[in-house]
C-alpha cells in the first residue's frame, strides 16, 4: 500500500493536499503551516495511551505528505502525474517522523501558545485564515472550525460574524452550506463542544492538575462559561430567524443572496 492509498484510508481522499487541508495552489509557507496545524492534532505525544498507535499512523502519513509537497521537484511530479516516488529519499521507510517534525518546528511552551493565541485572535492573519477556510470548504462550518487555529466550536458566533461581514462587503461569495445551514447541524457542534469540555475537565481531575494553577483554571472556566452562554444565545437567535416557527424577518440579510 502506498501513500495515496493511506491518505484515502485515513482522510477520505487519495490527495496529499486534502490530507493537509490546503489548496493545490498553496505557497510553500501555506503548506508548511497546514502541515503544522494538521500534525499537531494527531501528534503522538498528545494522544491518550489507547489512541497513540492510531495517532502515530496518522502523524506519519501527514509527515510523508508534507515531505512530498515541500520538495519542489516531487511536488511538480505529483501535480502533473498524480503519483509519488515511494522509493525516494523523502519517503524512506526508516525515517523518524517525530524527529523530522522536531527539526521543522521548535519545541513550544504553554507561554508560547498563550502568547500566540493572544496575538493571533482578531488579527489580520486570523481574518485571512478564516476567509481562506471559508473558500476552501465552501462554507462548511464544521470544516472551517476544524481548520482555523486557536478556535473551538464555542468560538463559532465570532467566526460566523466575521464571515457574514465579509459576505455583506462582497469579499466572499454566499455559499448555501453557510447561509442555509440547519439548526440541527449547529446544535451538533454545541453538543460536541460541551462533550469535549466535560472530557477535558474529567481528564484534568484524573491527572490531578490544578496545584499552582488556580488563576489560570479560573480564567479558563470563566471563559468557557461565557462562550457557552454566547453559543446558547447565538443558537436561539438562529432558531428565531430560520426556524420553522419563525414568522417574521425570514429573508433579512445580504448573506442569503445568491447561491453557489
Amino acid at each position: 500500500m502506498g501513500l495515496l492509498h493511506d491518505c484515502q484510508a485515513a482522510f477520505g481522499a487519495a490527495d496529499l493536499y486534502r490530507a493537509l487541508g490546503v489548496r493545490r495552489d498553496a505557497s510553500p509557507e501555506e503548506i508548511r503551516r497546514a502541515y503544522h496545524r494538521a500534525s499537531l492534532r494527531v501528534h503522538p505525544d498528545r494522544a491518550e495511551p489507547d489512541a497513540k498507535e492510531e495517532a502515530t499512523r496518522l502523524f506519519q502519513i501527514l509527515g510523508k505528505a508534507y515531505a512530498v509537497l515541500s520538495d519542489a521537484e516531487q511536488r511538480a511530479v505529483y501535480d502533473e502525474q498524480g503519483t509519488v516516488d515511494e522509493e525516494g529519499e523523502a519517503l524512506r521507510a526508516e525515517r523518524d517522523w517525530q524527529e523530522y517534525w522536531r527539526l521543522l518546528f521548535k519545541k513550544i511552551t504553554i507561554k508560547d501558545i498563550q502568547d500566540f493565541e493572544k496575538n493571533y485572535k482578531d488579527s489580520e492573519q486570523e481574518l485571512a485564515d478564516i476567509k481562506s477556510a471559508y473558500m476552501d470548504f465552501e462554507g462548511d462550518m464544521d470544516r472551517i472550525m476544524e481548520s482555523v487555529l486557536c478556535v473551538d466550536y464555542t468560538d463559532e458566533p465570532r467566526v460566523r460574524k466575521i464571515i457574514e461581514r465579509a459576505i455583506d462587503a462582497g469579499e466572499l461569495p454566499s455559499y448555501k452550506a453557510f447561509v442555509k445551514e440547519s439548526k440541527q447541524k449547529m446544535s451538533a457542534r454545541k453538543r460536541r463542544a460541551e462533550k469535549e469540555a466535560k472530557e477535558a475537565e474529567e481528564s484534568r481531575r484524573e491527572l490531578g492538575l490544578g496545584d499552582g494553577e488556580d488563576d489560570l483554571k479560573a480564567l479558563i472556566q470563566s471563559r468557557n462559561k461565557d462562550r457557552k452562554k454566547e453559543m446558547d444565545d447565538f443558537l436561539a437567535q438562529m432558531e428565531a430567524k430560520y426556524g420553522s416557527n419563525a414568522k417574521k424577518g425570514g429573508k433579512k440579510t445580504a448573506a442569503k443572496k445568491g447561491k453557489k
